[in-house]
Parts: C-alpha cells; structure tokens; sequence
C-alpha cells in the first residue's frame, strides 16, 4: 500500500503529521472507552489504566520489532479475580498477582523461543480457545445488566435503565447507520451520548471535574516505593491461572489479525515475541498500579475497517494515552460518567466479546458435530458462565474463567482424538498459510 493514499497506510508507512494525529487520536479514542471500563468496574485509577495502556503498547511495539499493529488495553478477564483478591489481600499485593500473571507470559515465550509453537498450539486450539474467549464476555453479562438498571443501593432503576438503553441505543446507530469516523468511535459516542442523557435526568455530578487540576500527577502503587510487595499462596493462585485465559485470548487474536494484515505473525516476528510483549505490558501496568494489559479486539476491528495498519499511528495512540493520564480534568471526567452509562457500554461489548470467540470457531470449521469437540465446549461453557470456582481456602479461590479454561485444556490432552482431527487440521492448514 502507498502512504500517497489517504487513510490506507501498511505497517510502516508513516503519516504525514496532520494525518498521523488525526489517525491516532481516532484509533485512541475506538479502544478508549474499553480501556477505562476495566478500572471504572475494579475501582481502579483510569488514569493509571490510560498510562499503562499507552507504555504497555509501547513495549509492545518495541519487542515485536514494529511488526505487529496492535494496541494494548486493560483486560476484561481479570475483572473479577482482580475484585477477589482487592477485597481479600488489598490493591498492593494484587498488584504483585497481576505482575506473576505477566511474568506467566515470558515463561512461556521463553518455551516457545526453544521449543517451537505447535505445542501451545495443540494446548489451545480453536475448539478451547472460542469458548474460553466466549466466557469471558457472557461471564460478565450479570455484571454489565446490573450496572444498567440496578441504582447505587442495588435497587431497581428506571431511571437507570433509560440511560443505559439510549446509551446502547448511541452506540448500535454509530456503528450500523455512520460512516467514516463516528462508525469507528462507536463507543466513545455512546459514552458521549449516554453522559448528556443521563445529565438531563440528574445522575451526573460536575463538583470534581471543577475541582479537579489539569495537570495531575495519580496515584501509583510503585512496589518498594509506596509499597513493600509480598507473595502469597492466595493471590498467586487468583491470579495466575487467568493466564491461561488470557494466553487463549492472544492467540485468538493474533491468528485473525494474520487474516486482516496478511501477515504471518506466528513466524515472523514470531508468537514468542507478540506474548513476550503481551506479558512484560501487563508486568509495566503492575508495576504502577494499572489493570492487566491485552491485545484488543476493537483494534483489530479499526484495522479491519480503516486499513490503516501503520504502527507509527498506533506508537502514536499510545503516547496520547500516556499524555491524557495526566490530564486531571480528563480523568475527573471520567470518573464522573454514571454507572448506567457504563452499564449499557458493557452489554454490547461484552456481548461482542462473547460472539467474537463464536466467530472463531465458526471460522476454524470446529466441528461440533463431533462428541469430542462438543464435550468439551460444552463443559467448558457452563463452567465459566455458571461461576463454578475451586475454592481451597477461605482467601484461596480460582475463579470460573480459570477454572473453565484449565478444564478445557485438561479435556482436550485426555480426551482421545477421532478419526477427524478438527482442532490439529486447523492449526496445520493455519501454519501452512502462514510459513
């Protein structure tokens, strides 16, 4: 592709600086509202989220050689591992699970860096990988309705419904009825217009954003620094089996950007390196205080659409990300958007998430006509929708996500194989396109 031609940039073209600044506050601005939903709904800084976000993305970039056009957000599988281990351990020793979750992903880099990838690839196939994916979005599902129509006291709200609704209803008629820009900032359009209706029905508070400086440095948790970190056998094993969540989630990722970029990503600059990226941008989140780090799909949707694969827009994205986290009147704002807002923003991106690991399967031609496959969706989707948990200590718990993912995995190693090998025929057919 030319950089001659407007909006239709390959990876390292670089935009003139008018069009680079437009192209990366827009593509800021397409994850902007994910990127803050994570911290609104675990109480955390969404300034911190925005700074880490934009330095997890620029790590990102830096590890994969520029190869890879993704931007990095905070991850909606830790939401409620994150809830558990605040309300058990506090924000601090959190912080240190969200570092070893991170720390998971080097390993296994470091694994694949010697060893190859068709191991994690026969871990996690397509037939794992979907529904774990689809878990993550349906397992949030109550939480999303509840932020819609239940008030502060958890009482049910009409009030609160309305706005939820007509915020929804924002984002739906962005991004199906606009074209051009507004379709690719559906979400920020929602919040935008959920904000003004909610105003009008007496649910937005203006008093910090007036206090509020505009330059203001958060509120970081710098271990050894504002705090002494320490290890427990409870927040490690919160924390750490969400990994192998969100290692499904990469993957998933990473093989349909392949298709959008035509690309192969798996090869060069390798899995290895896109997880490595993946794993140190959530050590970095950790490290001051912000939400773990994932590839999103929302970016993979404006690449889809905008064919602007540059990652000097993306480099760019994520340094604005940094910038408005210490903007104190953007994050007093922020914090100021009513819960209702937040909740309808959330049924539709949860819902996307959900249908996003439908899709996958869908597109590897998992058969689920074979008892095998279906067996083991099956299991793994009641599992994590149904809040099943292992519970070994009062403080020790792992959560439905990890524990649907792990079931996964375990079913399809002890599982034997039919005559048809769906997942291994998708996985070889992937690499083919690629190698």
């Amino acid at each position: 592709m030319s950089q001659q031609r407007d909006f239709v940039l390959d990876i390292h073209d670089k935009p003139k600086a008018v069009n680079w600044l437009t192209l990366s506050l827009q593509h800021l601005f397409a994850m902007f509202g994910s990127t803050v939903l994570v911290p609104f709904l675990v109480g955390f800084s969404p300034a911190i989220a925005l700074i880490s976000s934009g330095v997890g993305t620029l790590a990102f970039l830096l590890i994969t050689r520029g190869q890879i056009p993704s931007y990095l957000g905070s991850s909606f599988a830790f939401i409620t591992p994150i809830i558990f281990a605040k309300a058990s351990f506090g924000p601090e020793e959190t912080m240190v699970g969200c570092f070893l979750a991170g720390l998971v992903y080097g390993i296994v880099a470091l694994i694949i860096k010697g060893t190859g990838i068709n191991w994690i690839m026969k871990l996690l196939p397509p037939v794992v990988v979907g529904p774990v994916i689809m878990v993550i979005g349906l397992g949030l599902a109550n939480t999303a309705v509840g932020m819609a129509m239940n008030d502060a006291k958890g009482n049910y709200s009409l009030t609160y419904l309305m706005v939820a609704l007509v915020t929804l209803a924002i984002t739906v008629a962005c991004s199906i009825f606009f074209k051009n820009i507004i379709s690719l900032i559906p979400v920020l359009m929602g919040i935008i217009g959920g904000y003004i209706f909610a105003y009008t029905q007496g649910l937005v508070d203006f008093s910090k954003v007036v206090k509020a400086e505009w330059i203001e440095v958060p509120h970081f948790y710098v271990p050894f620094v504002t705090y002494t970190p320490s290890i427990s056998l409870g927040i490690v094993l919160i924390m750490v089996p969400v990994a192998v969540v969100t290692l499904s989630e990469h993957i998933g990722h990473i093989l349909v950007l392949n298709k959008i970029v035509d690309r192969n990503y798996i090869e060069k600059p390798g899995l290895h390196r896109s997880i490595l990226g993946d794993g140190v941008a959530t050590m970095l989140a950790a490290l001051i205080g912000g939400p773990p780090n994932t590839t999103y799909g929302e970016n993979i949707g404006v690449l889809a659409i905008t064919k602007v694969l540059s990652v000097f827009v993306i480099a760019g994205a994520a340094v604005f990300a940094i910038l408005f986290g210490f903007v104190g009147k953007i994050n007093a704002l922020i914090s100021s958007i009513p819960t209702p807002v937040m909740g309808g923003i959330s049924i539709l991106l949860f819902g996307i998430i959900a249908s996003s690991g439908l899709r996958m399967m869908v597109d590897a031609k998992v058969d689920l006509g074979s008892k095998r496959n279906l067996m083991i969706a099956s299991i793994i989707l009641v599992l994590g929708i149904g809040g099943a948990h292992l519970d070994i200590s009062e403080h020790v718990k792992i959560d439905s996500m990890a524990l649907s993912a792990i079931m996964g995995v375990l079913l399809n190693l002890v599982l034997p194989k039919e005559k048809i090998k769906e997942a291994e025929n998708v996985q070889q057919t992937s690499v083919r396109k690629i190698s």
